[in-house]
């Protein structure tokens, strides 16, 4: 039978080609496109069924405030009044609601890191403003392979820096550090965090997944804020630290709202590929011990009647016989025929040991002629 508990605490050695965080592999950037992709979409879909609901509460109100005022010129019934007043009276609430749900919505928007109306223009300094570095050339024309062998070079020469990095925990410690080592601001390095929180995920060290999660929001920070202002990502340092350091409270919110799906995002991922490996290794399990005839001996096991597993578990040779022989004559062959197949059951065990052994004897009999000829050779000839 399987035995599945010793995959429950699976861990990844740093020696492994598969999980090292030195290898990025092309599912990466696949991965972290997909979960942008996915946030954006949400909030797309959050934005449309807001609009949605707005539009059908301000018609509706609408359509009462005519029907009322008609009322009122009618002098209707006071109880379809009283009844249009209240209906009246809730769709302005809602109303309400929705205005200061909008609000929020709006704010949350532009608090957002990456968005350029949300830039304190005080945090960048008179050069940058005045020459704008242009943005260094990213690597959105490069093929996956052809990332995956800058990633691997990158990595290569810089995973000390890398690791400091994602170990550091004061803001100004990390601003200080990327300004001296300005190389490491750079999508490779964000690449590297990620793999890096999986790995560490899967070894199920939990606290250090996260701190090094929080580095890798930084650094996913500073990127996107690079793109929105289109200039070289080492020049957006400063004003990220500066900006997150006297971040109002939205604005800290709406990072840690981001770091915290980004954490959810890894556990998930770091999940998936735990899952993977066992699925892998219990494939690679099973084909080691498939039969002759190419069937699982675990499966078929499963698969025979009580009184035939009986009998292989007792390992009881008499008893499987008259088994067989009080079975149906088809049923029993099918059911044999697979036993055979999976290496459960092997006819004529016993002249085949026999033959193995045989074999072994005259294996060894050509082992000790071969000696003696070479004795034989090596020795030197009498004088005459």
């Amino acid at each position: 039978m399987v035995d599945y508990s010793k995959w429950k605490s699976i861990e990844i050695s740093d020696d492994e080609d598969d999980t090292h965080p030195n290898i990025d592999t092309p599912s990466l950037f696949r991965w972290r496109h997909q979960a942008r992709l996915e946030r954006m979409e949400q909030r797309k879909k959050e934005q449309e069924e807001h609009m949605r609901k707005k539009a059908e509460t301000l018609q509706k109100l609408k359509d009462t405030k005519e029907k009322l005022a008609k009322l009122e010129t009618e002098h209707k019934d006071s109880a379809d009044l009283t009844a249009l007043k209240k209906v009246l009276q809730d769709l302005e609430e809602e109303e309400k609601k929705i205005n200061e749900l909008e609000k929020e919505m709006e704010k949350k928007e532009r608090l957002t890191p990456w968005n350029i109306d949300t830039i304190g223009q005080d945090g960048f300094t008179k050069t940058v403003i005045n020459k704008k570095p242009p943005r260094k050339n990213d690597d959105s024309d490069l093929s996956d392979e052809e990332k995956e062998k800058r990633m691997k070079q990158f990595v290569k020469e810089h995973e000390k820096e890398l690791k400091s990095f994602g170990m550091l925990k004061r803001y100004d410690d990390s601003k200080k550090f990327l300004q001296e080592h300005s190389y490491l601001v750079c999508e490779n390095t964000a690449n590297y965090l990620v793999i890096w929180c999986i790995n560490l995920e899967m070894e199920e060290k939990h606290n250090l997944m996260e701190h090094v999660a929080h580095q890798c929001i930084c650094m996913q920070y500073i990127l996107e804020l690079s793109k929105q202002l289109d200039i070289d990502p080492r020049a957006c340092v400063g004003s990220f630290f500066s900006r997150i350091q006297n971040a109002e409270v939205e604005y800290k919110n709406s990072f840690d709202d981001e770091l915290n799906a980004f954490k959810d995002r890894i556990r998930k991922r770091a999940a998936e590929k735990v899952a993977d490996a066992i699925r892998e290794a219990e494939e690679e399990e099973r084909k080691a011990r498939l039969g002759p005839g190419g069937l699982d001996p675990v499966e078929v096991f499963q698969s025979l009647p009580e009184s035939l597993q009986k009998c292989f578990e007792t390992q009881d040779i008499p008893l499987l016989q008259r088994t067989i022989e009080a079975m149906p004559e088809e049923e029993a062959t099918y059911h044999m025929k697979r036993c055979v197949d999976s290496g459960l059951w092997v006819p004529d065990a016993k002249a085949k040991e026999k033959e193995k052994e045989k074999e072994k004897e005259k294996e060894k009999e050509k082992e000790k002629e071969k000696r003696e000829q070479q004795n034989d050779e090596g020795k030197t000839p009498d004088p005459e």
